[in-house]
């Protein structure tokens, strides 16, 4: 199914009831309270906004998973799916961002694996290793990449719509996270990074990296 629409369908639920709840106050005596809901329907319509992005179509070109500002570019060792050195760029988003995930360079989708337990702020050092998240492993024609959506304080849900054996292009939407969270991209030890910590990244939109042919 398509996840084109200009509103992310999995916010309706939210944007539906706060819009009720305005109409039900406007109708009653409690008029004076209408400003919360109606602030509240508009906010969560604001949030789950799903604008269309030009995507760079240069071959190997790694784009921005997420809107946002970086937090971290680090030399880790993955232990999951790569199994060996790599390059990590931390993503964290606001409130204010769009929090609508997409691909960073196309392949097929390996590996998807959820763990975690807790909800700290996803701006912490120590959230990403111990927060709920969803690990989307895929095999470009580059090597391996690896994306991890993890959850925040306030973010308690992760939306994702593939499913391993899917094929993905750069750019394409492939879930969300449902308010204020962190996007994290692994990359081969061999990748160019163009970004560094403080920059502000538009997911597919925004070149962060890239490969030499």
């Amino acid at each position: 199914m398509p996840h084109n629409s200009i509103i992310a369908r999995e916010g309706w639920p939210y944007i539906g009831l706060f819009a009720v709840l305005t109409v039900i106050l406007a109708i009653s005596p409690y008029r004076y309270y209408l400003p919360l809901p109606l602030a509240l329907a508009v906010f969560t319509t604001y949030f789950f906004r799903n604008p269309e992005r030009i995507t760079p179509q240069e071959e190997g070109l790694i784009l921005a998973p997420a809107d946002g500002k970086i937090i971290a570019v680090n030399e880790v060792w993955e232990n999951e799916y790569f199994k060996a050195d790599c390059i990590r760029v931390s993503i964290f988003l606001s409130l204010f961002n769009v929090h609508v995930n997409r691909i960073p360079l196309g392949g097929k989708v390996e590996w998807l694996y959820r763990s975690g337990s807790t909800y700290l702020p996803a701006y912490r050092s120590g959230a990403a290793a111990t927060n709920v998240s969803n690990t989307v492993g895929i095999l470009s024609a580059y090597g391996k990449i690896m994306v991890v959506q993890i959850t925040g304080m306030i973010a308690r849900r992760i939306v994702c719509w593939l499913q391993p054996g899917d094929t993905v292009a750069a750019g394409e939407r492939f879930g969300l996270i449902k308010f204020g969270s962190c996007t994290q991209l692994y990359l081969p030890a061999e990748a160019e990074i163009l970004v560094a910590p403080g920059d502000k990244v538009k997911g597919g939109e925004t070149i962060i990296g890239r490969f030499s042919n």
